[in-house]
């Protein structure tokens, strides 16, 4: 695997930790809502792993992710109709999607070890 894309992998697992942790206390959607602060991190890191996953497309083509489109889509939302972005959707993407995604990135780390 190309060290770029090493690289990438590497800034997707990071966000995916950051993103862990700083909703780690947030005990509910309602919790999450009234957090500002929280959803702008999350938000962020959010539009990084699809960020870093466009970028890692580009130098792997050959590997995939499953929801690869999905996630960079999200992430172009995020960037530029950040004023639809609708944060029901961004608690379903952690609760439900996040710890698989996580699964993936790793996944492609530990097989470019071998």
């Amino acid at each position: 695997m190309k060290e770029k894309a090493r690289k990438y992998l590497h800034d997707m697992l990071r966000s995916i930790e950051l993103i862990e942790s700083f909703v780690a206390n947030t005990a509910d959607f309602d919790s999450y809502s009234n957090d500002l602060k929280t959803q702008s991190a999350v938000e962020r890191q959010l539009a990084i792993i699809g960020e870093a996953l466009n970028k890692f497309r580009k130098e792997e083509p050959t590997l995939s992710f499953k929801s690869e489109s999905q996630i960079i889509s999200f992430r172009n939302r995020l960037i530029h109709s950040y004023d639809s972005i609708d944060n029901t959707i961004v608690w379903v993407i952690l609760r439900k999607h996040l710890s698989q995604l996580k699964v993936d990135v790793q996944f492609f780390t530990e097989e470019d070890k071998i």
